[in-house]
């Protein structure tokens, strides 16, 4: 369980963070994509990335299995 809480959290944050960088312009790849200097979109970025981050802790605190 511990383990399955870390991956998603580590994938949740790096998610996230490629959504702040579409939603910003920063990183616009794919070219087409719809997600390129829109707001909205770094918003929910930053969303998903602190969810990631809790998710972590979260597993981190988690007692070992026996």
């Amino acid at each position: 369980m511990k383990t399955a809480v870390s991956v998603i959290g580590i994938l949740a944050t790096l998610t996230g963070l490629v959504w702040i960088g579409q939603g910003t312009g920063y990183f616009p790849y794919p070219r087409s994509s719809f997600m390129i200097s829109q707001t909205p979109w770094a918003y929910r970025g930053i969303a998903l990335a602190l969810v990631g981050l809790v998710a972590i802790v979260i597993a981190r605190r988690m007692p070992p299995r026996r």
